[in-house]
């Protein structure tokens, strides 16, 4: 008949048994979760900073073009301004160009400098008193209504106002070729 031995005499017998946990694995375990932590919590922050910006639109701000005195009554005027657009990181500057007509001392229309049938640059023909655009012979007139051609709508007017005396505009793009306003 065989004896049995106890579990306990078995472990020691064969030199097999460890604690369940030391206090070493205990720290170690405690270092490694609070070292995560802290890196979690670094991370986050510094990740939100690096990928935040590709995901903003360009920021539009109101850029002065003149001064509203200069403009004379019921004349187009061509103006041409610099502005930096920002792109992410990414910061260059631009030269853009607008029409301003001056309708009365408080009412200024702008209006982009893109023809909206194919996006050609439109002129102000002083003698006939229109806008034409050389592409297609669309033609507009002091209100930016299309007169003739084959343009679908409208010349494209920028959001403006004054301010201390200056004209402040928006500058936008819009998708040519659309019978209505597509902004880019």
């Amino acid at each position: 008949m065989e004896v049995e031995t106890p579990v306990s005499a078995q472990h020691h017998e064969s030199g097999t048994s460890t604690p369940v946990g030391t206090r070493r694995s205990f720290f170690t375990r405690v270092t490694a979760i609070i070292a995560s932590f802290i890196g979690i919590s670094m991370a986050v922050p510094i990740l939100g900073y690096v990928v935040a910006p590709a995901f903003h639109r360009r920021k539009k701000e109101w850029v002065p073009v003149s001064a509203i005195d200069d403009l004379p009554l019921h004349e187009p005027q061509a103006l041409d301004y610099t502005v930096t657009i920002k792109d992410g990181w990414h910061e260059t500057k631009s030269t853009k160009g607008v029409w301003a007509i001056k309708h009365s001392q408080d009412e200024v229309t702008v209006f982009s400098p893109i023809c909206p049938h194919l996006g050609c640059g439109f002129r102000w023909d002083g003698q006939d008193r229109l806008f034409k655009c050389p592409c297609h012979g669309s033609i507009y007139d002091l209100k930016g209504s299309v007169q003739a051609g084959p343009a679908p709508r409208p010349l494209d007017s920028l959001p403006m106002k004054v301010e201390n005396g200056q004209l402040m505009v928006i500058y936008k793009e819009f998708k040519s070729g659309l019978s209505e306003q597509v902004e880019l």
